[in-house]
Order: C-alpha cells, then structure tokens, then sequence
C-alpha cells in the first residue's frame, strides 16, 4: 500500500467522522497564527512610535496589544492541542477496536503464522505511531503553515527585497528533511520488528517460566535478552539521532541567514530605503517565522514514522 492509499484509508476510516473537530482546531491555529504575526508587527510603530518620535499617546497602548496577542497565542495554542489530542485518542481507541475485532474471528492459521508478541506489538506500539501522526502531524501541519504565511506576510509588508532572501532557507530546509524523513521511515520499520520479537520473546519466557527452571537455563535465556534488548536499543538510539540531525542543519541556515539579512539591511538602511523600526519588525518575524519552518522540515519525519 503506498503512502497515498495510506492517507486515504486513515481518513475515511478513522478521522473523517472526527472533521468538525478538526476544524475547530484550524480556527484556533488561525487565531494563533494572527497573534504570533500581530506581536512582530507590533515592534515597528513600538520603536518608531516609543523610542523614536516619543509619542506618549502610545505609551499605554502598545504593551496592551502585546500582551492580548501572546495571551491570545498562549490560549489558541492550549485549545488547538487539546483538541487534535481528543480526536488522536479517540483514532487509537477506535484503530485498536478494529485490530481486535479482526483478529479474533481471523483464520487461526493465519493467527498462528505469527507469534501473539508481535499482535501485541502491532497494537500498542505500532498504533502509538499512527496517532501520533493524526495529532502531531495534522496539528502542526496547519499551525505552522498558517503562522508562517502571516509572518511572511509581515516581512513582505515590511520589506520585500529582505523577505524574498529570507525564503531561500524554506526550500533548503525541506531537502535536507527529505533526506533525513526516508531514513527515518527505514529506522522505525526496523525497531517495529524488533518490538515484535522481543514482545514475542518475552511472552514465551514468562510463559515457559518453570521450564527454564528446570533444564537450568537462566544463563542462556539472559544472552538471548541481552542481545534482544541491546538490539532495540540500538535501533532507538538511531531513531533518536536521525530526528535531531535536523537541528544543526536548521541551526546553521538561520546563522547564514541571519548574518546576510543584517549585512544586506545595513546597506538599506544607509541609502534610506529601509528605516530602523522596519527592519526590528521584519526581524523579529523572522526569528519568529524559524520555529515553524523547523517544525515544517521535521514534519516529514513523523510523517514517514506514521507510515511505517
């Protein structure tokens, strides 16, 4: 089954009935991503308004503003979460329901061509994997690109020529989660099986228990323990290591960005094409604008765990 029969299944099958959730929470990602770009627009007439002209009539207003539009953030974000958190449980409950359901009038051959460790696996740990891409991946996917569409909107209105370099790091940032998302995709199948053997391996221990006892076979069944657990260590260690490689590169790009945008900036700002408190404006919704790009490249890695 590829990627898009997938999404295809999830949805009609387990999140459609769900959609007027859903949908509350794009509302309040929506409010959430009108604060966030509202508090980097603020910083323009605060500078030139408060620091520049002096004006006193502002004195009041402005830090009101700031603080109803991370209020407003802070709330929007709690809600959106919450939401997407009720439907991903109630995606569980029912993805776990129609496995049970199909498992217990399967075939019992069919049943027995696997051990019930690797059922259990397919359950617990596997499910856990899918709703977490209903609620992190949807989620996100919506927040982040809604906020970084109104901080883009921002930095346009601010000052175009800086917004068109600073959207050269969008692009570079989703290759390098490309790359990063298939091999992550590969990581997860593989520590997919590893939970199944040593759910399965653990399921015959305790079962066999008195066995092991008798034929004094503690030592030898410690081994095979020891080689299952190291295994899926390993394969949890790589899947680690795999997600936060993301973070350097991210880290990097916005060093490079950063380091050009004010080199370039300073050059408007002596030909008198650029004021001051524009510049503040754009660059705070730039830095703003970096936790949803980060969270957009890495996107594509909870995405190809979700489809493993």
């Amino acid at each position: 089954m590829n990627n898009k029969a997938i999404l295809t299944r999830l949805y009609y099958s387990y999140t459609k009935k769900y959609l007027k959730n859903i949908l509350a929470s794009v509302f309040f990602t929506i409010l959430l991503a009108g604060s966030t770009s509202s508090v980097a627009y603020l910083l323009d007439p605060a500078i030139k308004q408060l620091f520049v002209n002096k004006d006193q009539k502002y004195l009041y207003l402005i830090p009101f503003l700031i603080v109803l539009a991370f209020a407003i953030k802070g709330i929007s974000l709690y809600l959106a979460k919450v939401i997407m958190i009720g439907v991903s449980e109630e995606v569980r409950r029912d993805i776990q329901t129609d496995m049970f359901s199909s498992l217990i009038v399967a075939d019992t051959k069919l049943v027995d061509n696997k051990h019930s460790g690797k059922f259990i696996a397919n359950l617990t740990n596997d499910v856990n994997t899918i709703t977490n891409l209903v609620s992190t991946a949807i989620l996100n996917l919506f927040k982040d690109s809604l906020t970084l569409i109104g901080l883009l909107t921002v930095m346009f209105y601010q000052n175009w020529k800086l917004a068109l370099i600073s959207i050269i790091m969008i692009p570079l940032a989703s290759y390098a989660a490309r790359i990063i998302g298939k091999r992550m995709g590969k990581a997860t199948t593989q520590q997919m099986d590893t939970a199944g053997l040593l759910n399965s391996y653990l399921i015959e221990i305790f079962k066999n228990h008195k066995l092991t006892k008798i034929f004094q076979k503690e030592t030898y069944e410690k081994l095979r323990a020891e080689r299952l657990i190291n295994r899926f260590k390993e394969n949890s260690k790589k899947i680690n290591i795999i997600f936060v490689r993301a973070s350097p590169i991210m880290e990097f790009l916005t060093g490079i960005m950063i380091a050009f945008l004010i080199f370039y900036a300073a050059k408007l700002i002596t030909k008198n094409e650029l004021e001051v408190s524009n510049f503040f404006s754009f660059l705070a919704a730039m830095m703003l604008a970096y936790q949803p790009v980060r969270s957009l490249a890495t996107l594509n890695i909870v995405v190809q765990q979700g489809f493993a």
